[in-house]
């Protein structure tokens, strides 16, 4: 089954209070806090909505994102601002396609698809999400940071590349001509993003204890000559040290990844993560409600 659009849901975001010691009051509605935005200990704030242990339906955290995005338009039309935002999480298992996928790299009947399949807004060609792997979405201003897609594009690869190397002993690289982040010739994370006004969403998904299985159905981001990987995988042949936890179980794996990647994206982003209580997302039927 081929879904085009989400269901709309009822969003209310919240957002974190900054406390600089001088900085630009923005006015707020109802909904949102008066708020201090411009840095927050000279570095810009991020809120953290963090579910990372969560399997999460992909259509409830699309639609979230993009109540998100259109929240922060608004706000930048005003000439007003509000934090950076970080949704970390896992999905169920799903099927996602860029712009413009070409349902060529499907090896299934899309009236059959053995899992939900949705067409999105983001670059890049059909990927797979599923327990796990952990995805992250930026929801961030670039006017704050770099207005550069490129460098958008290789900063998360540089987060990935090193969780990799700090955490787990792993040497990944870029490949000339594609985006994403390998090891030994093996994809193990994968980025498509989708930029409005300045305004990043969608993001990247890393393969930690991942079943690559579904992969197989697919040909992963339109690249037919190369394999995906993941780091269980990828500890288990490539034993380096007894200091990178290859002998680590499935949710010891998870753990060290989420802290990692926590760590290094706001490194790489120069932000203060403030992680806040996170909405119901976990039911189609339930309307999103961020405390």
């Amino acid at each position: 089954m081929l879904v085009l659009a989400s269901s709309v849901f009822g969003l209310s975001p919240t957002w974190p209070l900054c406390n600089p010691s001088k900085s630009k009051q923005y006015s707020s509605t109802p909904i949102f806090r008066r708020l201090t935005l411009t840095r927050c200990q000279a570095k810009r704030c991020c809120a953290c909505y963090d579910m990372y242990k969560e399997l999460v339906p992909y259509a409830n955290a699309w639609s979230w994102q993009k109540a998100i995005v259109d929240k922060r338009k608004a706000q930048i039309e005003r000439n007003e601002d509000l934090a950076d935002t970080l949704i970390v999480l896992q999905h169920q298992p799903v099927y996602t396609l860029g712009t413009g996928s070409s349902e060529e790299n499907l090896h299934f009947d899309i009236k059959n698809a053995p899992f939900e399949l949705y067409r999105t807004e983001r670059g890049g060609e059909v990927t797979y999400h599923g327990p796990g792997q952990l995805v992250m979405y930026p929801i961030v201003n670039l006017r704050y940071h770099k207005m550069d897609l490129h460098w958008y594009l290789r900063s998360l690869e540089e987060v990935i590349i090193r969780v990799l190397s700090s955490s787990f002993s792993m040497e990944a690289s870029r490949i000339d001509g594609l985006t994403g982040v390998w090891v030994e010739g093996r994809k193990l994370a994968a980025i498509g993003i989708r930029v409005s006004q300045w305004v990043t969403y969608h993001g990247l998904a890393l393969n930690v204890t991942t079943d690559l299985a579904p992969f197989q159905q697919i040909v992963p981001c339109g690249i037919r000559d190369r394999q995906v990987g993941s780091i269980k995988g990828l500890l288990k042949e490539f034993p380096v040290s007894t200091e990178n936890h290859q002998d680590a179980d499935d949710v010891q794996l998870i753990d060290i990844a989420h802290k990692s990647l926590v760590k290094e994206f706001c490194e790489v982003f120069q932000v203060d993560l403030h992680c806040i209580p996170t909405p119901v997302l976990n039911s189609s039927r339930e309307t999103l409600l961020l405390a």
